[in-house]
Formats: structure tokens, sequence, C-alpha cells
């Protein structure tokens, strides 16, 4: 399969996952976005006429592998999360596999004391 196919398949999976899935204030959407070097991940509060991002980080280049990495940021992200007064959120994988980075990402959110 080329990339191209592997784009359209993820971005397909993901509109399916879209049309379920939706963030409100108090239970925003926690979006994650996966390049080939970093690991985005977004709170997003889809309700109102347009999305409206409420807080965004990425990986830092140092630190280990990727995996290692989405670990640490999903403990950033839980307790900068916390801080805003948001405990539960609606987790959304991006159209990805629910493994490895993602995982390891999510899995640290919720060690953070994030709830999804």
């Amino acid at each position: 399969m080329d990339t191209k196919c592997k784009t359209f398949a993820r971005i397909r999976r993901h509109r399916r996952v879209r049309a379920k899935v939706s963030g409100t204030p108090e239970r925003p959407r926690l979006v994650v976005f996966k390049s080939d070097r970093h690991l985005f991940a977004q709170l997003v509060d889809d309700s109102g006429s347009c999305a409206r991002t409420i807080l965004g980080a990425r990986t830092s280049r140092e630190g280990g592998t990727l995996t290692q990495r989405a670990a640490a940021l999903g403990s950033l992200v839980a307790q900068a999360t916390r801080k805003r007064g948001i405990e539960r959120v609606v987790f959304d994988r991006g159209g990805y596999p629910y493994h490895g980075v993602v995982k390891a990402f999510a899995q640290a959110a919720r060690e953070g004391g994030l709830q999804f």
C-alpha cells in the first residue's frame, strides 16, 4: 500500500470517528496527530459554530524514542489539563490504530489523572 492510500485510509477512519465524537467545554476532545518525528496533541471544544483549541502541545526533540517522548507528552498534557480544571476528556485517536505511540500517550495521560 503506498503512502497516498495509507493517508486516505487514515482520513476516512478519522472522519468515521469524528461523526461520533465531539468535545464540549466540560469534556473537551483530546486529539492526537502523529508525524514521522513528533506527536501533537490538542484539547478542542467543538461546541458553537467553530472548534476552539484550548491547549496544544507536541513532543520535544530530546528524550529518546518517539514512544518515550509520547509518554512524557501524555503526562504533560494531563498536568496542564488538570490545571485548567478539566478532568474528563473524550479521546480522539485521529484514525491511528490504538497501539505504540498513541497507546503510550493515552496511558500516560490516564496515569496523569485524565479520565476518558
